[in-house]
């Protein structure tokens, strides 16, 4: 099986893109943290990422999360039983990780796909690759600070709401890169559309906020930005950000 994986994305920071989600794996001597989970179907590919990359399931340290929504999820349940790692989220998304299909949103979601036909092939690939089978996942470890954590890469917790009200995305000081997760990304599977936004409202819980957490991101400065859909932006978060405000929501 081909393993849909981009290494050093920066520094020790390897992308696994799999139905257009994005999985993150950094590394630090010799241990892993994996920033999201991606769809059921990511798992194996996630296995396979490890073994590339020369590492065993015992060398994943935590899961991170950047939100709790069904994409990001997908294989948390399983990793939490089959790996036996602690997986930590914002306090704010512990519901929407427990019950993956009860999440705020703005917009009807069913007028997406008539509105914008461009995003029907990506949603189509989301579902094959088990959107419509996540299990829940409890026992998650909270968040306690915008602080660093004590992970593989030394993380910064960013709080940037609005996409989920638990969001956070996380600031790689060290590595020059912020994982934005859904607060900012190149590619929103509602719409089609490419290029640096917030994700539009049928998965958005409040967009003013969202655009409102874009000066968050900024304020990392970093040379790149690992989204959670899309392609890695190497021309510096402030330049995301400004074409996100530009482009506004949908």
């Amino acid at each position: 099986m081909p393993t849909p994986l981009t290494t050093e994305v920066a520094d020790r920071v390897h992308r696994l893109e799999h139905a257009y989600v994005n999985v993150y794996l950094v590394e630090d001597e010799g241990r892993v943290l994996l920033v999201d989970t991606g769809l059921p179907r990511a798992w194996e590919h996630i296995g396979l990422a490890l073994r590339h990359l020369g590492h065993r399931p015992d060398d994943v340290a935590a899961i991170a999360l950047t939100h709790a929504h069904f994409d990001h999820t997908g294989t948390a349940a399983r990793a939490q039983e089959r790996l036996g790692v602690p997986i930590w989220a914002h306090r704010e998304d512990f519901f929407i990780a427990a019950h993956p299909y009860r999440y705020a949103h703005e917009n009807l979601r069913s007028v997406y796909p008539v509105r914008y036909p461009g995003s029907l092939g990506i949603l189509a690939a989301i579902a094959r690759a088990g959107a419509l089978r996540v299990r829940g996942v409890q026992g998650l470890t909270p968040y306690t600070t915008e602080g660093e954590l004590d992970l593989p890469g030394s993380p910064r917790v960013v709080f940037t709401p609005g996409h989920t009200f638990g969001h956070v995305a996380l600031h790689l000081p060290g590595r020059d890169a912020v994982i934005s997760g859904d607060a900012l990304v190149t590619l929103d599977p509602y719409t089609g559309h490419t290029g640096p936004q917030i994700v539009a409202g049928a998965a958005t819980a409040d967009s003013t906020q969202a655009l409102a957490s874009l000066g968050r991101l900024a304020a990392t400065g970093a040379s790149v930005v690992l989204p959670g859909h899309g392609e890695p932006w190497t021309a510096g978060v402030a330049s995301a950000v400004e074409l996100a405000r530009e482009r506004g929501a949908h």
